[in-house]
């Protein structure tokens, strides 16, 4: 917890807890931040202690297909596929570092940080407190905030945002109307090859009135149809490869392509590949205009409090509720994409 004799100083290595330690103990707690942490805009001047390898780095524009290729060969060599600074996270003398265990293509593993904090602890005498973020659902990114909270002894903050962020949830649910036809949603949180939606994703599809057929949310068998608001106990699989056959088998009425990393420039290069095929051209969603493309390293693929921001858009979306829509939110719809 937060000393009287001196502030916590905290690195965090992802950018979700980074967003969340920013909102619950402040933007000056933070001493350090991962390459990909860039919200909000006050901790970008922070000393970076992480770097992706050359072989992997999304932001040089690589193509969907080769960034995949170039992931799976590092896995299959054992090889990590970021690098961390030791020396300057010893230099900063952090109190706690906070990591995830969630995705190794994320951020650096948590082993690596775990030995880095341990072998700074055997040098100095003192090991920083490491905690490993894993959320999978919706509720799950709530308790991390809860549980940031009592970590950085800011426990009433933490509980306030909780309060706020549940209250604007069920604000926009508001909007859905439970007994019309339910959409078909074809989420993609990558392209090339086509995975679809996992996890917190399915979550707030179903819950903005959505269908995500090919991975929904399932409940335990204590938990009954977990209606209602009984919506929290259900919980997706992770996002998985699917096939364009049956991808286009569901008939999605509509589309939205968030790839995990990119910005919104690299989404609409992405989703001008995809309208280049046949088989994506004809799909419903496709010849209604139904499809929107999203900055997925931004939004719905962070798992921090701008899911809400995410939910609040999907419902907005969905429903034809601009109005809903959070002012700036990083999307564009597919009839405004300009010609080749």
């Amino acid at each position: 917890m937060l000393s009287n004799h001196h502030p916590m100083r905290i690195v965090s290595l992802v950018p979700s807890a980074t967003e969340i330690l920013a909102l619950v103990a402040g933007p000056d707690a933070l001493v350090g931040r991962s390459h990909e942490c860039d919200h909000p805009s006050e901790i970008r001047s922070l000393p970076i202690l992480t770097a992706p390898l050359a072989a992997y780095d999304p932001s040089k524009g690589m193509p969907a297909a080769v960034v995949d290729q170039r992931v799976r060969s590092q896995a299959a060599a054992g090889s990590s596929l970021y690098t961390l600074n030791e020396q300057l996270l010893e230099e900063l003398r952090p109190d706690l570092i906070v990591t995830q265990a969630l995705c190794s293509v994320c951020s650096v593993d948590p082993d690596t940080v775990f030995r880095a904090a341990r072998a700074i602890g055997d040098r100095t005498g003192a090991t920083p407190k490491v905690i490993t973020l894993d959320p999978k659902s919706v509720d799950d990114v709530l308790d991390d905030i809860l549980r940031i909270g009592a970590v950085t002894g800011a426990a009433d903050r933490a509980r306030d945002l909780v309060v706020h962020l549940n209250h604007r949830m069920l604000a926009a649910q508001e909007w859905v109307n439970p007994y019309l036809d339910q959409h078909v949603v074809g989420f993609l949180e990558w392209t090339d090859p086509l995975f679809i939606a996992g996890h917190w994703n399915v979550q707030l599809i179903e819950r903005a009135g959505g269908l995500h057929p090919l991975n929904p949310t399932t409940a335990s068998a204590r938990d009954g149809a977990a209606a209602g608001l009984q919506q929290a106990q259900r919980t997706a699989k992770p996002s998985r490869r699917v096939s364009t056959d049956d991808f286009a088998r569901v008939s999605p009425g509509a589309i939205i392509v968030a790839p995990c990393g990119l910005d919104l420039a690299q989404a609409v290069a992405e989703t001008r590949a995809l309208l280049s095929q046949p088989w994506f051209a004809e799909l419903p969603a496709v010849r209604q205009g139904r499809v929107a493309i999203v900055d997925g390293n931004q939004m719905f693929n962070r798992p921090g409090p701008r899911l809400v921001d995410a939910f609040e858009f999907l419902v907005g979306w969905l429903h034809e509720c601009p109005e809903l829509i959070p002012e700036g939110f990083p999307w564009l719809p597919m009839a405004r994409l300009s010609p080749n």
